[in-house]
């Protein structure tokens, strides 16, 4: 046993001189064959096949930048046991331009198509620093990764550790929606690397004792471009105050960022800029087929239902604007039975069942009904055959982002996009943006209405209503909130027609708070209306101003005719014959509707005083007598036998009237009055009997009682007498009180007297 214990130590020794030994020399090799700055490594030839790797002759080592496998970096033995055994040994475009730059320590600001491999692109890097600085447990935190969801957090973590696998740090998950929050806050201090989402970052930092990151190395964040928007900006200014400024920091998202001032806040220092698909001719993967189709925004719906009809062997994500259309569609659609399993993914739903429905649709073919908050980062295992967008995306990053989960790395996939009339212009902006988009039409033929559907699903489940409702108006102000005013006009949509596609039998009142064309306050044959129950659960998904349901409305207010219909059936048939094909738009172009009809408003806004119309006509009672005759005003309080025979009452009459009414009310009140005296008398006297009875019983030895006397009904307590000693009189003669004349003290004798004066002494000596 005591010879065991040197052997350990010296095995130990051993493994701590060798990764020394490798440390020295991966840092070696990295400074001998360091890429200038500013230098593209895709520019340089890769390696040849048979060419050694690592330390050559006379201290010398192979080149690295332009490598095209994993083995030919320097790169630890831990590290590269990590990628062998997650089946990682080629590099991605993006692998090869970044790493060669981020194992010297620079900055880093990457940009590539979505499924590009980017999560390998600054994990390696990671894994690397660390292991070079000798990074513990107790050193605490040494890397950082923000993700902007759940999802893509618990991705990069999966990868974390599969490449980390033999590497002695330890990692965690910090994101929101969970409870073990104090589980957390006792072992976050021990954690090296932490991939968290940045208002669970920013919570532990305010909330856990001794929670530090003055020594951070690395600083990673993934999907940058959404990380620096306004959305994080106030919770991620305070991350990055409570980091130190001398680190590493790396940016990476398919729609990257130059704004200087982005770059200030995170003081990067001369960062590489490295956009590997900049030059290529699309912005999208070159095996994504991108289709778009006209549809009315009323029959959105039944083009979606036609789709998914038509695709049930496939697995579709399918985007819509906020979480309430996702659930009413969803909900709509489920009780429909289409004949796929349908799944709906949103922000407000809680993080395990998030994780539970995201799991479910990768490995089975189903349709996911989606908000953006599928449309980062994620990677689903088996391929999405098709991306549908039934709402335009905000922007086109947005629209690289959805389409980005099909795809993915060597695999293919197809997207079709939904548009309206109004919203031609995104079409040009996409093509502007290299991105091919192939013009379609969908087959008429094939199209299966199910409002009528909807409609009876409404009436069937009540609590459907209220869904319908909340998409309706989630998906107005989503429009409305929107900048770029030449796609997005709410103006331009055919609101009434909209609401009958959900099944609603009435359109759902809603205003805007700022009135955008003043003297137009109807459009679309609904007015606008913002409602007190506003939708507060979308805040977080589509920030600003809130809109909400109110009251119903039967009439019209106006209208918006839409001159576009889906289109023929005479080209060729693709998928099942659903979607057409057309070679061009070549002017197609749908029109836009144009506002008949406008009307004032007949609702009063809440800044504007309600005005009285004088002139309006008063209504008027009319009373009919047994007969059916009208009766004049008062005609009740006169001789009916003399009403019919005159249109007008007598006066005399009237005065006379009035004058018994007077008297009678006088002699009941007379009545009233003595009624009330009486009622007052005796409930006196039952206060005096009360207090009269209460008294008897503190009387000592049953001297002085009260007696009850007189008339009945009327008793009068006598007073006991009072007796008085003058101190100066030898004969200590009595007074009685003037309250009792009538009783003599004569009857008191002197003996009597003596002995009471006696008792009263000795009970003031006791």
């Amino acid at each position: 046993m005591r010879k065991s214990k040197p052997k350990s130590k010296q095995t130990r020794r051993d493994r701590h001189e060798a990764e020394q030994e490798e440390i020295s020399k991966l840092n070696q090799w990295i400074d001998s064959q360091k890429p200038d700055s500013g230098t593209n490594p895709l520019s340089l030839p890769p390696l040849p096949k048979d060419a050694p790797i690592g330390p050559l002759q006379d201290d010398k080592f192979s080149r690295y930048s332009g490598a095209t496998m994993f083995k030919e970096l320097p790169l630890s033995k831990r590290t590269q046991d990590g990628l062998k055994r997650a089946n990682f040994s080629k590099m991605t475009d993006i692998q090869r331009a970044s790493l060669p730059h981020s194992l010297c320590g620079r900055d880093i600001l990457g940009a590539a198509k979505t499924g590009s491999g980017k999560t390998l692109a600054f994990i390696i890097p990671i894994l690397e620093k660390l292991y070079k600085e000798r990074w513990g447990s107790e050193d605490g935190v040494g890397g950082i990764i923000i993700s902007p969801t759940r999802e893509l957090a618990g991705q990069l973590f999966d990868v974390l550790k599969t490449v980390g696998k033999f590497h002695n740090f330890s990692a965690g998950l910090l994101i929101g929606g969970r409870k073990e929050v104090e589980m957390e806050k006792e072992h976050v201090n021990a954690l090296n690397i932490l991939v968290c989402t940045p208002g669970r970052l920013l919570q532990h930092m305010d909330e856990t004792p001794n929670f530090d990151c003055s020594q951070l190395q690395v600083l990673v964040l993934d999907e940058a471009d959404r990380i620096l928007d306004v959305g994080f900006k106030k919770t991620l200014n305070a991350i990055v105050a409570q980091l130190p400024k001398r680190r590493q920091t790396l940016l990476f998202s398919a729609t990257q960022t130059k704004s200087i001032q982005d770059l200030a806040r995170l003081s990067l220092k001369d960062p590489e800029y490295i956009s590997v698909h900049e030059d290529a001719e699309t912005a999208t993967p070159s095996r994504l087929q991108q289709t778009a189709m006209i549809v009315p925004l009323e029959q959105k719906l039944d083009m979606l239902w036609s789709f998914v009809k038509a695709h049930l062997n496939s697995k579709i994500l399918v985007f819509l604007s906020s979480c309430k259309q996702v659930k009413f569609v969803f909900e709509a659609f489920k009780k429909l039975r289409p004949g796929i399993p349908l799944k709906c993914l949103h922000g407000r739903m809680k993080q395990e069942k998030r994780m539970g429905i995201y799991s479910q649709f990768c490995e089975s073919h189903s349709v996911l009904f989606s908000t953006d908050v599928a449309s980062r980062g994620l990677d689903f295992n088996k391929a999405v055959d098709w991306v549908v967008q039934v709402d335009c995306p905000d922007d086109v990053a947005s629209y690289i982002h959805r389409v980005g989960r099909t795809a993915r790395y060597l695999a293919g996939g197809r997207s079709v996009l939904f548009l309206m009339p109004s919203e031609m212009k995104m079409l040009e902006k996409l093509q502007t943006a290299k991105i091919p988009v192939q013009f379609i039409k969908a087959n008429t033929k094939r199209l299966q209405p199910v409002s009528g559907l909807l409609s009876a699903l409404l009436v069937k489940y009540p609590d459907m209503q209220q869904l319908a409702q909340r998409a309706f108006i989630t998906y107005l102000r989503s429009i409305h909130i929107q900048k770029d005013k030449e796609v997005f006009d709410v103006l331009k949509l055919s609101i009434e027609e909209f609401s009958a596609s959900l099944g609603l039998p009435m359109t759902p009142k809603v205003r805007f708070l700022n009135q955008k064309i003043k003297g137009k306050k109807a459009f679309g044959k609904s007015a606008l209306l913002e409602s007190e129950d506003s939708e507060k659960e979308d805040a977080a998904e589509i920030p600003g101003e809130k809109l909400d349901i109110g009251n119903f409305r039967e009439e019209s207010v106006g209208r918006l005719k839409e001159n576009l219909k889906i289109g023929d059936s005479e080209e060729e048939n693709v998928e099942k014959g659903f979607l057409q094909t057309k070679n061009a738009l070549n002017g197609s172009e749908a029109k836009t509707g144009e506002i008949e009809d406008l009307v004032p408003a007949t609702r009063v806004l809440k800044k504007k005083k309600l005005k009285i119309n004088v002139h309006r006509p008063v209504g008027t009672r009319v009373v009919f007598d047994e007969e059916g005759n009208t009766l004049p005003p008062l005609a009740r309080v006169a001789d009916r036998k003399n009403v019919a025979n005159s249109s007008l009452l007598d006066q005399d009459k009237r005065e006379e009237y009035y004058k018994n009414m007077r008297e009678q009310m006088k002699h009941v009140d007379k009545e009233d009055k003595v009624l009330d005296r009486q009622r007052r008398r005796e409930k006196r006297i039952k206060e005096k009997m009360k207090r009269k009875i209460g008294s008897m019983g503190l009387e000592e030895d049953g001297e002085g009682e009260d007696d009850l006397s007189g008339s009945e009904g009327e008793g009068r307590k006598h007073k006991r007498s009072k007796i008085y000693f003058d101190s100066d009189s030898d004969n200590a003669e009595m007074t009685e009180s003037k309250d009792n004349a009538g009783i003599s003290t004569d009857s008191i004798s002197l003996a009597d007297q003596e002995a009471l004066a006696l008792k009263l002494l000795s009970s003031m000596h006791s």
